[in-house]
């Protein structure tokens, strides 16, 4: 069996990334695709071999044998086409964040929820090889109780009239809700630990649009380790290595270039005795870390449309929910609200 889509929103990263793995995927089918622009879309129909080409999500969701949408339209626009689509009854992979807010995402998985539609949020880099890989590690213990992690998600991305993503209005926010939201979700994800206090600065260090271009997140998990996260819009995209690190008792882990829309990158691990006798010296050596060998389990954009598929197919809870993306925008939305009073916030 195989699952028909509909894409809303086939500029961007549905253009880029997620139709191109939706072709990999053995249970789907692209039959439709949505742009404002009608044009555009004729274009990606005709590149993707869709049937049906759209300038409007009404249009698209009155075609009959689709089965879900990919929506992956400005986040100030979800609410509405998510309404639309679950009352059409097709399920819906919705773009992260979810809403402008966590009472519009909470209301859009209500309205999903009301209508009997299954709804799932685009938080793909879950399925990368390499964070799964990372997460089986440390699962297995292989470098102890975790103590300390890192994320850091950036890009340049200057003031550019028309860009909704640096309006907060149609955006919710900026570095921190579009890159960090990533970074944030797979410390927890990897190391199966959720966030319960934070702290956070963020603001504009560089552009004037009315999103932060930098954010700094410390977080306090649940297992009492301690997680930084550090987004920003104002660093040149050769500048920064986007690393992911975990430290733990018998070792760390450390991922570099694995954030990001290739499954790519390198992991390297040591590990150490954690009985050891204290080293007045504290000698460390880099020969001491080994390259994790990653075997490659596909395009994550495949896994991430293939997985939500099986989950129609097989009437199951999709792999990533709703609530996993409310809570991670739970945690932004408290990020910016600590910056702004200065305050800890619990989550």
């Amino acid at each position: 069996m195989k699952i028909k889509w509909g894409v809303i929103g086939c500029g961007g990263i549905a253009l880029r990334r997620t139709i191109p793995g939706m072709m990999l995927s053995e249970n789907s089918e692209l039959v439709a695709v949505m742009d404002t622009n009608f044009e555009a879309a004729e274009k990606v129909k005709e590149e993707f071999g869709a049937k049906y080409a759209f300038s409007s999500a009404e249009e698209l969701l009155n075609v009959e044998e689709i089965d879900a949408v990919y929506i992956a339209t400005p986040v100030f626009c979800h609410k509405e086409q998510v309404k639309l689509a679950a009352e059409a009854k097709k399920h819906i992979l919705l773009e992260k964040p979810m809403g402008l807010t966590v009472e519009e995402s909470i209301e859009i998985d209500g309205i999903c929820k009301k209508n009997g539609v299954k709804l799932g949020v685009g938080l793909m880099m879950r399925f990368s090889s390499y964070h799964q890989k990372m997460k089986e590690l440390i699962s297995n213990g292989v470098i102890g109780d975790i103590v300390s992690m890192r994320g850091q998600f950036t890009c340049w991305y200057p003031e550019m009239p028309g860009v909704w993503r640096q309006d907060k209005k149609l955006s919710g926010g900026g570095a921190l809700i579009d890159m960090g939201i990533h970074a944030i979700d797979l410390l927890q994800y990897i190391s199966s630990t959720k966030a319960k206090t934070i702290a956070c600065f963020s603001n504009n260090n560089v552009f004037k649009y009315s999103v932060d271009d930098s954010s700094a997140l410390l977080m306090k998990m649940d297992n009492g380790a301690t997680a930084f996260v550090d987004a920003n819009f104002n660093i040149p995209d050769n500048a920064a290595k986007c690393r992911l690190e975990f430290y733990g008792t018998k070792g760390s882990l450390l991922a570099e270039g694995t954030l990001g829309q290739v499954e790519d990158g390198t992991i390297l691990l040591t590990t150490s005795d954690p009985d050891a006798a204290y080293d007045a010296q504290q000698n460390r050596e880099d020969k001491a870390f080994e390259k994790v060998e990653i075997t490659k389990t596909g395009n994550m954009y495949e896994k991430e449309i293939s997985s939500f598929a099986n989950a129609i197919i097989n009437d199951t809870t999709p792999e990533i929910t709703a609530e996993d993306g409310i809570f991670v925008q739970t945690i932004v939305e408290k990020a910016y609200l600590a910056s702004q009073d200065g305050e800890y916030k619990s989550v």
